[in-house]
């Protein structure tokens, strides 16, 4: 046969055995899986979950909890003990303005709610829900100071009975806690008008909600317990 012919042939072998190696060094699915799931895993490690707002934020939520949580355990043990009295003095209270106030609370946490979600997403929208947050407190704040001067000018204090006791000195510590919140929802919205309102400074505005929330979960206690419990 002519030389040519015979120094094509071992070309061949070379070629297929080119093509196994390269087959054998690609990854299988598998072996893409694997990595695309260890990458992904490597992703929800590098970002741990956290809980909302500063550090310490939560060892003041519990210690205020629990300030609350005593006077409405003295509270049901005074009225275990006399319920004719505090169920009559019940009767004197308007449920009509603890209806309202819920609703004015739960609005308000609502578009706190809203206003961290913006503040989060860098959205403009931020400087409206914050604003209505805290009109809604202020709200709160004035059907409560008509409410308690309804209550005095019919010569309910205090000094009346225990059951009056307890509910000017829980509403009372409850409106010091809206007050402090509302103050506090201004302060936020003029650091967005003025563009202040860094990344840094978001983990305050998310300790303020968690705040907020607090204050309408206690109230949302105080409505039932003082209004409506029989």
């Amino acid at each position: 046969m002519p030389t040519g012919s015979r120094s094509r042939k071992p070309a061949r072998p070379r070629q297929r055995r080119a093509s196994h190696n390269a087959a054998c060094r690609a990854p299988g699915p598998a072996a893409i899986m694997t990595e695309s799931t260890t990458t992904a895993a490597t992703t929800k490690t590098s970002a741990p979950r956290r809980l909302a707002g500063v550090e310490g934020l939560w060892v003041f939520i519990g210690v205020d909890m629990t300030f609350f949580l005593l006077l409405f355990l003295s509270f049901m043990v005074g009225r275990r003990d006399a319920t004719e009295e505090y169920e009559t003095a019940r009767r004197v209270l308007n449920p009509t303005f603890g209806g309202v106030n819920t609703l004015i609370l739960l609005t308000s946490s609502w578009c706190v709610v809203m206003a961290v979600r913006a503040a989060r997403d860098k959205r403009p929208e931020v400087s409206r829900w914050l604003p209505a947050a805290a009109y809604c407190g202020v709200v709160f704040a004035a059907l409560k100071v008509v409410e308690y001067a309804s209550k005095i000018s019919d010569g309910l204090t205090p000094a009346t009975n225990d059951f009056f006791m307890y509910y000017f000195v829980l509403t009372g510590f409850h409106l010091m806690h809206v007050v402090a919140g509302t103050v506090m929802l201004l302060v936020f919205w003029n650091m967005t008008r003025r563009n202040t309102l860094s990344s840094n400074r978001f983990l305050a505005l998310e300790s303020g909600a968690v705040f907020w929330h607090m204050v309408d979960m206690l109230w949302i206690i105080l409505f039932p317990l003082l209004y409506l419990m029989r």
